[in-house]
């Protein structure tokens, strides 16, 4: 059964640590980010004369040995969890980059997309570049290692006038951590004191993970350089407007983590209240699908008065295995990730929860799951407005053709899904619950503006090329 669900963008993290295991603290740092991106990880070191990097396919867990990390030396690190957005699943695409430059060598860990990389990257190869894989991250590491600068703040800020799109970076050279976001700041990035030294990461819920205090987040157009002398800032680009991804506090980053200073667990408990406000009905319990959906879930019994109920149990780790189903397996489909319960379901009016309805390849088969553990009724809310454009700023989405919302109406996608009834929340209510204005935001995918100009056709293979013989 295809995911029904945004697949993840990318995680990263820095840390400068003179003194500390990078490394071990870089390892740590990923597992914490580790929703992020699933397809490979990977980390560079740095002790002031070399770089050594580690990456590979697979989870954190799987990509790292202890010997790898005793490899990883120095007191300076980044690191990278990956999944596609641009891009094939191949260890040539797997971050962080290394590449050269006249500074030396330097690495970096990108979380976006370039919505140009394709013109830069024919740019780059008349330059000259050979490119090992097919990532808008391999175009970005070169653009900066070749852009004019004595320095490499002042390379990275020259190499910011050509990007366009989405790109929260964590960068390395041998003596120095650079943390970097593009002027929109579409996506996330946050910086962060262990005792006397500094960690940037995507979310702070990884700085709490290896005991950081969360400082501030990165500000869009901010360049944060940490050497030696410490931290210091080199500015921030000014833009007319910011554009924040809405989906990083609807669905991606952990509700832990703290974006705009707000925690996003209670943020999104207040898009359930907002939810139950727009769109009441008459039921027995409220059940959160499991588990980005659960405290709009909360939200939503608390402000309906309806009993919030677990109903649907998880198994957390069928989603972790590269094995895949036989034909049997793929035939029950979504009871290999959902089990119900039948002494919670029998005889209720249930009113389920969720943040997203993609393509409808989850919704239809839950609803049947919960009917045929004894639901009465099933009354499907969903925490986000309709999906009806793609994502092309750093989350592989969906096409336009596989949206359902981009073919159906909502009372049509209710009846495909098999629901009594059906409501999304709204744009208002949405930018209610988060208490920003919408111009803080992109709202493309929901909306079809987006904040840069995109390829509408663009495809996230684009880059691709037959790999090199290095990889």
């Amino acid at each position: 059964m295809q995911d029904d669900k945004p697949r993840e963008e990318c995680g990263v993290f820095g840390v400068y640590a003179p003194g500390e295991d990078v490394a071990r603290l870089t390892f740590f740092g990923l597992y914490a980010l580790q929703h992020r991106g699933q397809e490979s990880a990977g980390i560079a070191a740095a002790n002031g004369e070399r770089i050594a990097l580690r990456t590979r396919l697979g989870l954190v867990s799987q990509v790292f040995t202890e010997d790898d990390l005793g490899d990883l030396t120095g007191h300076i690190a980044i690191g990278h969890t990956r999944y596609s957005t641009a891009g094939s699943t191949n260890v040539c695409n797997a971050g962080p980059m290394l590449v050269d430059s006249p500074l030396g060598p330097i690495a970096v860990a990108h979380n976006g997309n370039l919505t140009n990389a394709l013109a830069l990257r024919r740019q780059l190869e008349e330059q000259g570049v050979e490119f090992r894989g097919s990532t808008d991250s391999e175009v970005l590491a070169h653009l900066i290692a070749l852009a004019p600068g004595a320095d490499i703040a002042s390379k990275v800020r020259r190499a910011m006038a050509r990007m366009i799109g989405a790109f929260s970076l964590a960068v390395l050279t041998r003596d120095r951590l650079l943390a970097v976001r593009d002027p929109l700041g579409v996506r996330p990035l946050c910086l962060g004191r262990l005792g006397a030294h500094w960690v940037v990461a995507s979310e702070s819920c990884a700085l709490m993970t290896i005991g950081a205090e969360f400082v501030r987040e990165v500000e869009p157009g901010e360049i944060v350089e940490i050497d030696g002398a410490g931290m210091r800032s080199h500015g921030v680009v000014q833009q007319r407007r910011h554009a924040l991804c809405l989906f990083e506090l609807i669905y991606f980053a952990r509700p832990d983590s703290e974006i705009n200073s707000q925690r996003l667990q209670l943020v999104r408990e207040r898009m359930g209240a907002e939810l139950a406000r727009e769109h009441p009905v008459e039921a027995d319990i409220v059940v959160g699908l499991p588990d980005s959906a659960i405290p709009a879930a909360l939200g939503y019994a608390r402000e309906s008065g309806i009993p919030y109920e677990v109903a649907l149990i998880k198994n957390r780790y069928i989603g972790r295995t590269f094995i895949q189903p036989d034909q049997r397996l793929r035939d029950v489909g979504v009871s290999l990730k959902f089990n119900a319960l039948p002494e919670v379901l029998t005889g209720k009016r249930v009113v389920l929860v969720d943040d997203t309805i993609v393509r409808g390849t989850t919704s239809r088969p839950i609803v049947h799951l919960l009917r045929s553990a004894g639901a009465r009724e099933v009354h499907m809310r969903v925490h986000a407005p309709p999906m009806i454009s793609p994502c092309y700023l750093g989350v592989d989405l969906a096409r336009k053709d596989e949206l359902i919302a981009a073919r159906l109406s909502v009372p049509e996608i209710g009846e495909y899904i098999g629901a009594d009834s059906i409501g999304y929340l709204s744009l208002d209510g949405l930018l209610r619950a988060i208490d920003m204005p919408a111009e803080s935001f992109c709202t493309g995918c929901l909306t079809g503006r987006y904040p840069v100009p995109v390829q509408l056709e663009m495809d996230k293979l684009v880059l691709e090329r037959v790999p090199s013989a290095e990889c």
